[in-house]
């Protein structure tokens, strides 16, 4: 359903939750409201907890504006008490979200719509520490987190396994390791009239594209749109846009890649489909948004405008 006939409908925007990305969460909610009410509607911000039903039921919003992120957020969790509770809301729905969010389910889907990827087992945290569960090089990272939370880049000959963390997960994916430039590229929507895949990204650091890269002003340079081969950019587009629909995401989603330039075509492969992309000052969505003549707040209404259940 959608909203653009409603007269300032009021909004809740969800933003910090219990996840490893609170700090994300609760800087992009802010930005989200300051955008919204930019755009003239009714916002009230409220901090996901324990509480999230009843604070609902109590506001009464005509639409939730999801900004959570990490787990509970945006791996169908709250989607599923928005469903219950009827609310319409942004974003992806509840299978996607759920799908989405296991890196491992995610390339599942990945291989049967016949999109590339890199190889990748799940190993107990305890294994992968003690041994080389493959062939370095390789990264270990959460199969349930984003945002780069907890990444562990093994170097090729490197003689010890990595001592991961104690707030690493039991179980954590061990992944070989892709080299190439950093990718990105958002999807809005696949509707008619929806703008669909928006422009390549290239990412641009000094080393891994971590957590700070992504969050710390001049942690990472964007060339947006990237300069790349007509094919490639054309790949990006068409493969970002055929992992939105093939996972059921809906609203905004963006998939990273890793493109090896030795390899042309053959060294284009997909990382990961996040279905709630940051929407912070240094983030890569609003920024391919703005670069296709989309402002800011013009991006948070169309996500509104684009709220329903049964997503």
């Amino acid at each position: 359903m959608g909203l653009s006939s409603r007269t300032s409908p009021k909004v809740a925007v969800l933003l910090g939750g219990p996840s490893a990305e609170r700090e994300v969460s609760l800087s992009t909610g802010r930005e989200c409201a300051a955008g919204l009410r930019d755009e003239g509607y009714e916002v009230v911000e409220v901090e996901a907890g324990p509480d999230l039903p009843a604070r609902l039921s109590e506001i009464s919003p005509d639409v939730v504006f999801n900004a959570l992120h990490g787990r509970w957020g945006e791996d169908g969790c709250v989607q599923g008490i928005l469903e219950w509770l009827q609310i319409p809301y942004t974003h992806s729905g509840v299978l996607a979200s759920a799908l989405a969010m296991d890196k491992e389910k995610t390339k599942s889907i990945y291989r049967e719509a016949g999109l590339p990827f890199v190889d990748s087992l799940l190993a107990d945290k305890a294994d992968v520490s003690s041994r080389h569960v493959m062939s370095p090089p390789y990264v270990v990272k959460p199969y349930n987190e984003g945002s780069s939370v907890g990444v562990y880049i093994v170097n090729e000959g490197a003689n010890t396994p990595p001592k991961l963390s104690d707030d690493m997960p039991e179980t954590v994916m061990v992944e070989a390791f892709a080299p190439g430039r950093e990718l990105t590229v958002s999807v809005m929507g696949t509707g008619e009239g929806d703008p669909g895949a928006l422009c390549v990204t290239d990412i641009l650091t000094d080393g891994w594209y971590d957590y700070s890269a992504k969050y710390q002003p001049g942690g990472s340079r964007h060339v947006c749109p990237a300069e790349l081969p007509d094919e490639i950019e054309t790949a990006c587009l068409d493969y970002a846009l055929r992992a939105h629909v093939v996972l059921g995401c809906r609203g905004l989603s963006r998939t990273d890649f890793r493109w090896d330039e030795s390899k042309g075509l053959d060294g284009l492969i997909l990382l990961e489909t996040n279905t709630q992309p940051g929407m912070t000052p240094t983030s890569l969505s609003p920024e391919q948004a703005q670069a296709k003549g989309i402002s800011f707040g013009a991006l948070c209404r169309w996500l509104v405008e684009d709220a329903s259940c049964n997503r």
